[in-house]
């Protein structure tokens, strides 16, 4: 794309997660630990004369006015005074509805990339707000942390310092998670006061994968799995091949582990094998 550049929007995964709460708007509260993934997708922009100009190349992503990349564009270009429009070019890499948050990266990259073009006019602190808006999850990929404890709807964040780069196996199978059923499936056996253990959130734990990888689970694993048994199949045979930590990641349907190293991963991958799945062999990112 002439005159244009490209960023990066990356993945990421659920460390662990905890859905604590129903509040009044019928949202959820979380609390969760991400990571960024070296994953990722790729935006091209460019400045037009006005209006948003949006394609999509792999994943399909639905309605382009839905996309939170325009959506993104949208907020900035109107703080801005719409004195230009812009022209968005986003390669798909990170698989949809599968928890790796690739539309929410997209959408933050988008508002980074949007008030580049406009000389940075909107302060970073607004721009973190103009994430909290557009969804779950996006206002951690704005704030461009490696690791960070996450509340509420995502937007309130403690950064952390990550521990060093490790090998990443990330298993996609071929079906979706509704990110509506999910919830409904937790609501339900919440409802029936199903027990959850503690979880002690020491800073010490947070120095190493192993360390994390002890924290506990995900709250969306059990529900899931039950409704999805293949699913959990999957978890434990990547279980299996001893990885550092193995979470489904978000409500799913993508589950991944880390690894000590390069080799155990793919080994890991072998054994596992590609049928009936897609495997993503990345890292965790600084």
């Amino acid at each position: 794309m002439a005159d244009g550049f490209a960023i990066a929007a990356h993945a990421k995964a659920n460390l662990f997660l905890r859905v604590l709460a129903r509040e009044a708007s019928g949202f959820h509260s979380l609390e969760t630990l991400f990571t960024l993934l070296e994953l990722h997708d790729e935006i091209t922009v460019q400045r037009i004369a006005d209006g948003i100009e949006l394609t999509v190349e792999g994943w399909d992503t639905g309605p382009t006015e839905e996309n939170l990349a325009y959506r993104a564009a949208e907020l900035v270009l109107k703080a801005t005074g719409r004195r230009f429009g812009v022209r968005m070019h986003l390669v798909k890499r990170i698989p949809v509805q599968a928890g790796l948050g690739g539309g929410s990266s997209d959408g933050a990259a988008a508002l980074h990339a949007v008030n580049r073009l406009a000389d940075n006019s909107v302060p970073r602190h607004e721009l973190v707000q103009f994430a909290a808006k557009l969804g779950s999850d996006v206002a951690f990929f704005a704030s461009e942390a490696s690791l960070a404890l996450a509340w509420g709807r995502g937007e309130r964040l403690m950064r952390l310092p990550a521990p060093e780069p490790a090998p990443v196996l990330i298993a996609v199978p071929t079906f979706g998670i509704s990110t509506k059923v999910a919830y409904d499936l937790v609501d339900a056996a919440q409802a029936e006061g199903q027990p959850r253990g503690s979880v002690v959130l020491d800073q010490t734990v947070f120095e190493t994968w192993g360390g994390i990888g002890r924290l506990g689970g995900n709250d969306f694993e059990s529900v899931i799995f039950r409704q999805e048994p293949a699913l959990g199949e999957l978890f434990e045979r990547m279980a299996e091949t001893r990885p550092l930590l193995v979470r489904l990641s978000g409500s799913g349907s993508a589950i991944f582990a880390i690894y000590k190293n390069d080799t155990e991963r793919d080994a890991a991958a072998q054994s596992i094998g590609e049928q009936d799945r897609t495997l993503i062999r990345t890292s965790t990112k600084r």
